[in-house]
């Protein structure tokens, strides 16, 4: 499996996977993408958003099928090895992130401010905002 940035061509293959993840949002080819690919298919998706304050991990996601082979964590190691600083993050599985050398954070910067639509659904008792400080 190998694992690269996105190119334009991508964008296609990589909004139907966000799409069916749920993981889609406006503006998601225009944010710094990287994914895996097997192939000419991609597998699995991981995005960096930036902000005026900061940088945020966003769209994480493997398709169902290839699940198990430690894609996520792949792809969110090789996207915090290309970040320019600290990256932040709004999840509700904070274990894994944690695996990743994120930790909870006091705040969410400004920046992230989330469209309550995106949220909807979203257990807010489970969120966790997170940041893995830039080595």
């Amino acid at each position: 499996m190998k694992i690269r940035r996105a190119r334009s061509k991508d964008i296609p293959q990589i909004t139907r996977l966000a799409e069916s993840l749920g993981l889609d949002y406006p503006g998601l080819g225009e944010d710094q993408i990287w994914v895996a690919e097997e192939g000419r298919e991609i597998a699995g998706i991981a995005a960096l958003k930036s902000h005026a304050d900061c940088d945020e991990l966003v769209s994480l996601g493997v398709d169902p099928r290839f699940r198990g082979e430690d894609l996520g964590r792949r792809l969110v190691q090789i996207l915090l090895d290309q970040a320019p600083g600290d990256v932040y993050l709004a999840t509700i599985i904070p274990e894994f992130f944690e695996k990743c050398g994120f930790e909870k954070a006091a705040r969410a910067p400004a920046g992230m401010k989330k469209d309550p639509a995106w949220c909807e659904g979203c257990p807010k008792e489970l969120c966790a905002i997170m940041v893995r400080k830039s080595r």
